[in-house]
């Protein structure tokens, strides 16, 4: 393996399509921040459908229609590949995510640090079980690791929270 090839294999950017947040938590905007800057410090992602561009990859993720999507592109901006996946499965995680985020924030406001560390266990459990499923889900299409797929699953459920419920 060359030296260069860990910087081929990652994304350099990511890039949440739609709307600025306006009105998200302080606790999911930290989230967010926190996912953006974990990605940008350490991340394996590599395309694995056809002749793909060598890397680093910018990824455009927004939600379009009720699917997920992955716009893969280059640094210089040419499309690499585009990946649809189905909200639904991760439409739970996602949910339970939420409830965890607004018990954790009620936790803080009432200064319960007992309940505080149990909510950032369970926030923790269900970060690694949201990665499972986004392997699972990108398995064939995208080749990513266990911490990129759990930012990822972050960077999904703040994205969830910009759709409208129906």
């Amino acid at each position: 393996m060359t030296a260069e090839a860990p910087t081929r294999s990652r994304l350099h950017r990511v890039l949440l399509d739609g709307d600025a947040p306006t009105s998200l938590s302080a606790c999911i905007l930290a989230d967010r921040d926190q996912a953006v800057a974990d990605l940008a410090q350490e991340n394996h992602f590599q395309p694995l459908a056809g002749q793909q561009q060598p890397g680093p990859y910018v990824l455009h993720l927004m939600i379009r229609d009720g699917r997920l999507v992955f716009d893969v592109r280059t640094t210089e901006d040419s499309p690499t590949i585009a990946i649809g996946l189905a909200l639904g499965p991760f439409r739970g995680l996602i949910k339970d995510y939420q409830m965890l985020v607004d018990s954790y924030i009620m936790a803080v406001q009432e200064g319960r640090e007992a309940r505080i560390q149990a909510i950032d266990m369970g926030r923790r459990g269900l970060h690694n079980e949201g990665a499972a499923l986004m392997r699972e889900r990108l398995a064939g299409k995208i080749e990513i690791d266990h911490d990129t797929a759990r930012r990822l699953f972050t960077l999904v459920c703040v994205l969830h929270q910009k759709v409208p419920a129906r």
